[in-house]
């Protein structure tokens, strides 16, 4: 069987003390608990605070720093018909691409007491939920998404 492909990019130059094998088992983990085994692939960019800040203006209209983006791909989950992305003939789902701002991270790793990985590992699988489909705009659908996040989380420790 076909794993799923995860395409993993860290910003050139960034001070970065994590292996790309780590990365990979954190998305990796998510794509098999919501049973992405096969025939799909997404990427995954470990940025900087200003690039991260210019993908949240032009794609978002909030020309400020945040912690992560999801750019979903997947058919028929844009509101608008001329946005919605087609499959390709080679079968292959194309979930989208997350973009982790790993300053951010770090930041948010002491603010919250824990470590940085724990941190890393929560963005990037918020980060996959939303390309899923999972959404916290509701606190219904909030709360449906953080329990999905804890249950996830749980299953890769140790981080």
């Amino acid at each position: 069987m076909v794993k799923p492909e995860i395409n993993i990019t860290t910003k050139r130059n960034m001070d970065l003390h994590i292996e790309k094998s780590w990365l990979e088992r954190i998305a990796r983990g998510v794509l098999e608990v919501e049973n992405i085994v096969s025939s799909a692939e997404m990427g995954l960019l470990i940025t900087d605070s200003q690039t991260i800040q210019k993908l949240n203006r032009i794609y978002r209209g909030k020309d400020k720093s945040t912690d992560v983006l999801a750019f979903q791909m997947t058919l028929g989950t844009s509101q608008e018909p001329e946005q919605i992305f087609v499959h390709p003939p080679d079968g292959i789902k194309h979930l989208g691409e997350v973009v982790v701002s790993y300053p951010q991270a770090v930041k948010q790793a002491q603010e919250q007491g824990h470590g940085v990985t724990r941190e890393l590992a929560l963005l990037i699988v918020h980060g996959i939920l939303h390309l899923l489909g999972y959404d916290h705009e509701l606190p219904e659908e909030e709360q449906k998404m953080r329990d999905k996040e804890n249950e996830i989380l749980t299953g890769l420790e140790p981080l």
